[in-house]
């Protein structure tokens, strides 16, 4: 159930987005009295679920929940409509156009996306607000990977300076330290303040240690539920039951428990949870993957963690909106750099990945912060200079303004193939990561 209702919401969103940026390619070609064919949510080769014609324009649904496209006239597209291009231009056509008409119809899906993220996130800091975790209310300290540690960070640690500068928020330490480039951290390690120098490039070691989840809150370990006919619910846990110790071993929090359990598969053990102020102690097993089958209670709804609510009126969501939305494509750009590795293709995600950021549940507000997400990722992987895609078109759109004369439509023909077989490489790419990952187990 947990599946559908994640691939539920990447379908609507993903249909919301593909959309507007047809869209917008449609909006800009009509402006300039450019005729467009066909404008189709999914793919449709062979047939289509649904199709219409209107005026010029055919409408339709594919079958087939890849993207989605328009034709327009006169184009060299992925369609690959050789015939229609060996006749004469038409009025009509894209090629009939002056370049900086064509530039603009092949920018207006990029545009319209650009435009979507920022308007999303702006309506989301109106409508939701924004919780934030300050740096300085961490109760209980950051839960550090275990491969963190030999370069100093140790659980518990609250982080006071990175590069000098205090970080005003959970989020922002957690962003600066895989985005920036780190030289130095100050933490407080009980009381005791600690200067980390970093000679290495954190990001990029996170990458290639392929470390998903480097800086987390360190969190008690409460459970919110129990899984039927798990370990936990046989062995008599339950919702509220905070767990301090097994087998005579203080597990405090979260992650020592988690910890103590996945090394030990069908194993039986002792568990002592404080229950209505008192002590009680319980006999659980673990299952095959080492798991007695709970949730954790979300931190976020524990008495210790102090929360910043912000609340913002229409001018503050559009300016925090804009600064959100540039913040984060600043930040998806950056990450980039990690691609051009091996680590870092390893960590290239389809569908599967995109699917599994949403909430088990339907949340609205983690729905829309994604499609904003999204959007603006859609917008700079378009404007990328491959052949298939937009920016493809507008480098040589960009070739033919300058030089004052196109690229010869054979080239263009031979570079949009060569775009598709990339693009079909990467998704194959992308695709097996997620198998594996789904394999291993990495989704969780």
């Amino acid at each position: 159930m947990v599946a559908l209702i994640k691939a539920a919401q990447l379908l609507l969103s993903l249909s919301i987005l593909v959309v507007l940026h047809e869209l917008g390619h449609y909006w800009a070609a009509r402006a300039f009295k450019t005729r467009v064919e066909k404008f189709y949510l999914f793919m449709n080769p062979g047939f289509s679920l649904f199709k219409k014609q209107i005026g010029e324009t055919e409408w339709g649904i594919g079958w087939l929940p890849l993207g989605g496209y328009v034709k327009i006239s006169g184009m060299i597209d992925e369609s690959m409509d050789k015939e229609q291009m060996q006749q004469p231009a038409q009025p009509w056509e894209f090629r009939s156009k002056p370049a900086w008409q064509r530039l603009i119809i092949m920018l207006g899906g990029i545009i319209v996306n650009l435009i979507l993220g920022f308007a999303i996130y702006s309506m989301v800091l109106l409508v939701w607000g924004e919780t934030v975790l300050p740096a300085d209310k961490i109760p209980y300290g950051l839960e550090v990977d275990e491969r963190l540690k030999p370069l100093g960070f140790e659980d518990g640690d609250q982080v006071l300076e990175i590069n000098g500068e205090a970080p005003a928020s959970f989020t922002e330490i957690r962003r600066s330290l895989f985005f920036d480039p780190v030289s130095s951290v100050v933490l407080d390690r009980n009381g005791e303040r600690i200067e980390l120098a970093i000679d290495t490039d954190l990001g990029q070691f996170l990458v290639d240690s392929a470390i998903r989840r480097p800086f987390g809150l360190r969190v008690p370990a409460v459970i919110d539920f129990i899984d039927p006919g798990s370990g936990a619910e046989q062995g008599g846990l339950l919702a509220g039951d905070r767990i301090v110790r097994i087998d005579n071993n203080s597990v405090s929090f979260h992650g020592d428990v988690l910890d103590y359990l996945r090394p030990r598969p069908s194993t039986a053990m002792d568990i002592a949870v404080i229950r209505g102020g008192e002590e009680v102690t319980l006999h659980c097993t673990t299952d095959s993957l080492g798991a007695l089958g709970f949730l954790q209670k979300d931190p976020f709804t524990m008495t210790e963690f102090v929360l910043d609510e912000r609340h913002y009126g229409a001018g503050q969501a559009l300016s925090n909106g804009l600064s959100l939305a540039w913040t984060t494509l600043e930040e998806y750009v950056l990450s980039m750099r990690f691609l051009f590795s091996k680590s870092g293709a390893s960590q290239v995600g389809s569908l599967v990945t995109f699917g599994s950021i949403f909430d088990a549940g339907w949340d609205w507000e983690i729905f829309w912060r994604n499609t904003a997400f999204f959007s603006l990722i859609l917008a700079f992987m378009n404007l990328l200079p491959i052949p298939a895609l937009d920016g493809g078109h507008v480098m040589f759109l960009l070739y033919e303004m300058v030089v004052g004369r196109p690229a010869p439509e054979k080239f263009l023909e031979r570079a949009q193939t060569v775009g598709i077989i990339l693009l079909l490489g990467l998704m194959a790419l992308a695709l097996g990561n997620d198998i594996w990952r789904v394999i291993t187990g990495q989704f969780g």
